[in-house]
């Protein structure tokens, strides 16, 4: 390989060998060539393997319309060269939202703001003042145009929606959930093995004098073994080898202890458990486990991307659990106020278990049942918005979430 005077770049058929005699420009070259070879051959790998016959191939349109089978996909493309709002429905073309030229500048603003904001803490009065500020500048750029389009396509009230990457809460109108990549959503559609068997739930404890609500919020998840099988993880038994092998042979789990999470290092993100033994995400990601249908992540950070992550990786503990293959998770974006531990677990299972969901699926009925749980939340006295905005579902291994709130004074947090 070499580069003429005229700027072309030629390589020999003998592959990318790097001569000694080579400027730094064609020794880049070279070495990229080499890099994306080393690619086709992993990916080749890949589509070998059972089930992964279509990876990074583009699915067509046929297919992406399997994602709009339960209702809308609201597409948000954020992008520096152009920035979209697309609504994929089923069986009709998509629809385009036009954003205005400053859309990618006006999010980004956004965000800073809440990342400065947050500096004083989750309690201060700037940063509860940054937050309804942002929330509501957000539903002025994204969150009105979706709702006046979703009308105009005649979407009713009340309808299940899905966003990808992003959204905020619309939960007065809609019941929302979110999405990475149509790729995953599509995946969630497909029929669990176990959605049709009466799961049992495991109950993962490890309270202590930090957190004098669990105590409550743990007698609640007990108190519905008259509905399913209850099983505890609690003191010298909540060790994280204990949890992976709870998790291979439950359903269902709820999580009430510290959630721990280290800037920089997301594969560090923990749970903390008995003796102050820490279960991570990476832990977590290593483990076999069948899939099981429905986590409750009652911790603080557990879907909270460390400082420095790339905002789609989805590096987090709720991330985790659901890439071993829970179908739908809670998770929270900050730190969770202990003294709301026990009143949300009671208003969310009541309504996941109420007479209304009878033979559907835990999974798809969760997204309903944390709206209504934060709804309550809402119109509590003294409750702020740092607190009910705080909660997150995430449907199927990294498929789809739903988000929701919670917010703070001086409050124990876990």
């Amino acid at each position: 390989m070499s580069v003429t005077p005229s700027g072309t770049i030629e390589i020999s058929d003998g592959g990318s060998q790097v001569d000694d005699g080579m400027d730094p420009f064609s020794r880049l070259v070279v070495e990229q060539k080499r890099l994306l070879d080393e690619r086709d051959v992993l990916v080749s790998q890949i589509q070998e393997l059972p089930g992964f016959g279509d990876f990074l191939k583009t699915p067509s349109f046929e297919n992406i319309h399997i994602a709009a089978s339960e209702g809308p996909v609201v597409i948000i493309n954020h992008s520096e060269w152009r920035s979209d709002i697309l609504i994929l429905v089923r069986d009709s073309p998509p629809s385009l939202i036009p954003t205005t030229n400053d859309f990618y500048r006006l999010a980004n603003d956004l965000k800073d703001r809440l990342v400065v904001a947050r500096k004083d803490g989750l309690d201060s009065d700037k940063y509860k003042r940054a937050l309804r500020s942002v929330l509501e500048s957000l539903y002025n750029l994204v969150g009105e145009p979706v709702i006046d389009r979703l009308c105009t396509l005649g979407v009713p009230e009340q309808s299940r929606i899905w966003w990808c990457p992003t959204s905020r809460y619309f939960s007065d109108l809609y019941i929302p959930s979110y999405t990475p990549t149509l790729s995953a959503l599509i995946e969630s559609r497909k029929p669990s093995p176990k959605a049709s068997c009466q799961p049992s739930l495991l109950l993962v404890a490890n309270p202590d004098e930090s957190l004098p609500g669990a105590f409550g919020e743990m007698a609640v998840i007990q108190s519905l073994n008259s509905r399913v099988p209850v099983v505890t993880l609690c003191g010298q038994n909540a060790t994280p080898a204990g949890v992976v092998k709870g998790l291979r042979h439950h359903g269902l789990v709820h999580f009430v202890c510290h959630g721990t999470l280290k800037t920089g290092k997301p594969f560090d993100a923990s749970f903390k458990l008995f003796n102050d033994e820490r279960l991570t995400l990476l832990d977590i990601v290593r483990s076999r486990l069948p899939a099981g249908e429905f986590a409750f992540l009652a911790a603080c950070h557990t879907a909270e991307l460390t400082g420095g992550s790339i905002a789609d990786e989805g590096l987090h503990l709720t991330a985790a659990v659901q890439y071993c293959g829970f179908r739908s998770v809670v998770g929270t974006m900050w730190e969770m106020a202990d003294i709301d531990g026990r009143e949300l677990a009671e208003n969310f299972y009541k309504s996941m278990f109420s007479a209304n969901g009878e033979g559907v699926g835990y999974h798809l009925r969760s997204a309903k049942a944390l709206r209504d749980a934060t709804r309550k939340m809402r119109r509590k006295k003294g409750m702020t918005l740092e607190r009910w905005v705080n909660f997150v579902h995430y449907v199927h291994a990294e498929k789809s979430a739903y988000m929701l709130s919670g917010g703070g004074h001086a409050i124990i947090c876990r």
